[in-house]
């Protein structure tokens, strides 16, 4: 996987090839100790192969990672491996498996506080891909080190973990080297990507990247979805001059606040869904007349839902800016609980002994409860305030990038054309489509 393999045969979608990019001797197949037979909630046989575990990444601290692998279901010995990493800081990649594009839909028992029913995903990546779930760094989700001083960790030595990671994994499954290999993240894995595609190759989705970007792009965002007045966004480009973060002036403050408080009772993570949330969190206080009321009983209902719809993956927080130094964790910014969301079949799911025998977790005994976001570690954005720089460097290396944002008002949905834009005037001659879609 060294750099100089990646500048010498730039592969198209931002993806390497595994055997181009890593050299390393070839090993035995996928490790039957690894191999996860059965899951609790789940009843047949799996549509692919599933595997997981942990890879040290540094044997003396005992600091280990944590996957899981589905294999895809249609070709995987050529179909792509693509990593997938959720953001956080600190939140944990199993969110992706439970909560967004794993196999399988988690559903409610019958008992309350028993284990989730699986079902089968019919929209799961594993569709056409040989996905990898990975908690990162130590300290987060089913990772941990024996020395706690490797919970001080920042982007840089993330991404060189992770690095280590894949070097790793691919001994342990030699037989994916020659396909395709995709990185994949949302929200602040905008920050973890770069850093480690700056070693492989990169994809992804709703990331943060850049404060002028990512912050300015939230108002006319609500305006452009309908979301708040002509009047008011009106109001807001004349009294903020177009720029609606940092140092503002006291009316720009003023309609900024505004603008937050018309969206205060909407889904962040998904404007066009309704807010469900769990009947004793009493954050969420619905003041809101323009809020239909049956959006307010939603979360009250004991009836049957799909878990995607009551919780998206995390998003960086709206109002939390993304600087150099030390970051501040989800739940020093959400407290016990945030608006919109539920952990409680994933907690309940992740944090039994028998599911984690089964996915070869180490018990809580020895890292405790699992955390879809945790406080567990103390980061440091070391890598400077814009991701743009790494972007450029990928372009420029000839790498074709998909960006994409959709409903999601916390990772600010309009700043990819900013960023693409910013982005081609420092790579002439390269080709940039940027394109709407409003479905």
């Amino acid at each position: 996987m060294p750099r100089t393999a990646a500048a010498a045969a730039p592969p198209p979608l931002l993806l390497l090839s595994a055997a181009a990019a890593i050299a390393i001797a070839v090993a035995v197949a996928a490790p039957d100790g690894h191999l996860v037979a059965s899951l609790p909630g789940f009843h047949g046989a799996f549509p692919s192969k599933h595997y997981s575990g942990y890879v040290t990444v540094d044997e003396g601290s005992g600091r280990r990672l944590f996957y899981y692998l589905v294999t895809s279901e249609r070709d995987a010995a050529a179909d792509p491996v693509v990593l997938w990493l959720n953001g956080g800081p600190g939140c944990s990649s199993l969110d992706g498996f439970v909560y967004e594009n794993g196999p399988f839909n988690f559903e409610r028992g019958s008992d309350t506080g028993g284990l989730p029913n699986l079902e089968l995903n019919p929209y799961s990546w594993s569709k056409v891909s040989n996905v990898v779930y990975l908690d990162s760094p130590a300290g987060v989700g089913m990772s941990y080190s024996l020395n706690k001083s490797d919970y001080t960790t920042g982007d840089l030595k993330t991404a060189a973990d992770a690095h280590t990671f894949l070097l790793k994994w691919f001994e342990l499954y030699p037989e994916f080297q020659s396909n395709p290999f995709y990185m994949s993240g949302e929200s602040f894995a905008g920050i973890y990507i770069p850093t480690l595609a700056d070693e492989v190759g990169y994809l992804i989705g709703n990331g943060a990247t850049d404060q002028d970007y990512d912050f300015n792009s939230f108002v006319p965002f609500a305006h452009g979805m309908g979301l708040i007045s002509t009047e008011l966004f009106e109001d807001a480009s004349t009294a903020c001059h177009g720029t609606f973060w940092g140092k503002v002036n006291s009316l720009c403050q003023e309609k900024i606040d505004r603008v937050h408080w018309e969206l205060k009772d909407l889904n962040k993570y998904n404007i066009l869904a309704p807010c469900y949330h769990h009947p004793e969190i009493q954050e969420l206080e619905f003041k809101n007349s323009s809020l239909p009321s049956s959006f307010r009983k939603l979360g009250e209902t004991e009836k049957r839902f799909p878990v995607r719809k009551r919780m998206a993956g995390r998003s960086w927080p709206l109002r939390a800016p993304v600087t150099r130094g030390r970051m501040t964790m989800w739940p020093e910014l959400g407290g016990r609980s945030l608006p919109c969301t539920s952990d409680e079949l994933a907690n309940a799911w992740l944090d039994d002994e028998d599911v984690r025998a089964a996915i070869h977790a180490e018990p809580k005994s020895l890292i405790g409860s699992w955390e879809l976001y945790t406080a567990r570690i103390d980061y440091y954005h070391d890598t400077g305030d814009s991701m743009v720089k790494y972007h450029k460097k990928f372009t420029a290396m000839g790498y074709r990038a998909l960006i994409y944002r959709e409903l999601d008002t916390l990772s600010r949905s309009t700043s990819p054309r900013r960023r693409l834009r910013s982005i081609a005037t420092g790579c002439p001659g390269r080709r940039f489509d940027i394109k709407i879609n409003s479905s």
